[in-house]
C-alpha cells in the first residue's frame, strides 16, 4: 500500500520533521537551507533586488513536457527574467491535500529540485501545510464535464506557491512601457503549446503535444550580454500572445500590427483550434517570450535567440507604430483587429 500524506504531517511534530527529512532535505540541499532556520539570511546584492512570486494549481499534476514542480520554477524564474534580473533564490511553498501519496509529492520535489538546478537558482526557504481531503483535489475533464465543473475520479491533489528573488543592473529599464515605435516584435518559439497539451490531456486525447514548460533566464542573459537593447520582456503565459501584446500596446501607447504569416505554430495547435474552435494567439505558454528590440538589433536577437536550446523556432513576428491596439495582419493582407482573450480560458493551466 502507497504511503500517504495525513493530517499529523501539517501539524509541526515529528511527523512534519519525518516528512521534511524523508523528501523535501533529500532534494533541497544547499547551505542556506540545511541550517534550517525560521528565514534565509543571503549574501548582500549588486544591483536592484527583483521579488515575484506565483502560484500554481496546474490539473493535472503530470503531463507530457512537465509537471507542477517544474512548473512552479519557471513560471517564477521567467517572470524574473522578464524584468531583466538574473535570478538567484527561490522559496517554495507546498499545501498537501490529506491522502496524497508521499510517491507523488517526492516525484514533484524531485522535478522542482531538477529544473532549479537547470535554471541555477537555490531553494533557501520552504513551508508545507495539509488541508483536508477535497480541498486540493484534482482530476480528469472529460468531453463530456468540460467547462462544468466537475470532475471524474478525483484524486488528492496539492499546490506549489513559489517567490522568487533576482538582481538586475540599477540601469536596466526594461518594461512593458518601454516599446517604442518602429521596434520589431519577436517571439521566442510556437505558440500555445503548453495550453493545447493542458487541454489534450484532460479530454484524453491522444496527440504529440508536449508543454512548453522551460527556464528562460538563460536565453535573456545571453541576448543582455551581447548587448542587445531590450525594450520589453513579457512571459506569454495565460492569454498568450495577443493578451501580452495588448498590455504591452496600452502601456507603451503604441500600435502593434503582427504578420499572421509568421507567426510560429506547430501542426497539432492548429488542429486542436480548428477542433475545438479557438485560436493559438489566446492560448498560454509556460516557455515563451514576447521581445521588442529595436529594428536595428532585430535580426542580431533573433540570432542568439535561435542559438539558444529554448530558443530554436523563435522568430519575427511583428512591428510597433505610431497609434493604438493591437492588429492582426492576415495572410490576404488585411488587418483585423486582434483582441486579449475575453472571459475565462482553460483554467487551472498553470
Amino acid at each position: 500500500m502507497q504511503m500517504q500524506i495525513e493530517m499529523k504531517h501539517g501539524a509541526g511534530g515529528a511527523a512534519t520533521e519525518a516528512l521534511i527529512n524523508s523528501i523535501f532535505a533529500q532534494y533541497f540541499q544547499n547551505e542556506t537551507l540545511s541550517r534550517m532556520e525560521d528565514g534565509a539570511v543571503l549574501p548582500e546584492l549588486t544591483g536592484s533586488p527583483v521579488l515575484t512570486t506565483d502560484s500554481f494549481v496546474v490539473t493535472p499534476l503530470f503531463f507530457p513536457g512537465g509537471d507542477i514542480g517544474r512548473l512552479s520554477v519557471c513560471g517564477t524564474v521567467n517572470d524574473l527574467a522578464c524584468m531583466g534580473a538574473r535570478p538567484l533564490y527561490l522559496t517554495a511553498g507546498f499545501i498537501l491535500e490529506e491522502g496524497l501519496e508521499l510517491a507523488t509529492l517526492e516525484r514533484v520535489v524531485q522535478s522542482l529540485a531538477a529544473t532549479a538546478q537547470e535554471a541555477g537558482v537555490q531553494i533557501v526557504a520552504g513551508d508545507t501545510k495539509v488541508v483536508e481531503r477535497r480541498h486540493a483535489e484534482v482530476g480528469t475533464v472529460t468531453k463530456e464535464n468540460l467547462g462544468t465543473g466537475s470532475t471524474n475520479l478525483p484524486s488528492p491533489g496539492l499546490f506549489i506557491n513559489t517567490t522568487g528573488l533576482g538582481v538586475r543592473p540599477a540601469a536596466c529599464r526594461i518594461g512593458a512601457s518601454q516599446i517604442k515605435p518602429g521596434d520589431r516584435i519577436l517571439v521566442s518559439g510556437t505558440l500555445g503549446d503548453h495550453h493545447g497539451c493542458i487541454l489534450a490531456t484532460r479530454l484524453g486525447l491522444q496527440t504529440s503535444l508536449k508543454s512548453d514548460c522551460a527556464p528562460l533566464n538563460k536565453l535573456v542573459a545571453a541576448l543582455l550580454a551581447a548587448g542587445i537593447k531590450i525594450h520589453t520582456l513579457r512571459d506569454m503565459t495565460r492569454g498568450g500572445l495577443a493578451t501580452v501584446a495588448n498590455e504591452v500596446a496600452a502601456a507603451s501607447g503604441c500600435k502593434i500590427i503582427i504578420e499572421e504569416d509568421k507567426v510560429p505554430v506547430r501542426a497539432g495547435v492548429t488542429s486542436l483550434c480548428g477542433l475545438l474552435g479557438l485560436e493559438p494567439y489566446t492560448m498560454g505558454n509556460e516557455g515563451k517570450l514576447l521581445i521588442a528590440v529595436p529594428a536595428d538589433q532585430a535580426e542580431a536577437a533573433l540570432h542568439i535567440i535561435q542559438a539558444q536550446p529554448y530558443g530554436r523556432e523563435a522568430a519575427l513576428v511583428g512591428t510597433a507604430h505610431s497609434g493604438s491596439g493591437v492588429f492582426l495582419q492576415t495572410a490576404l493582407g488585411g488587418l483585423r483587429n486582434l483582441p486579449p482573450l475575453r472571459g475565462e480560458g482553460l483554467p487551472r493551466i498553470c
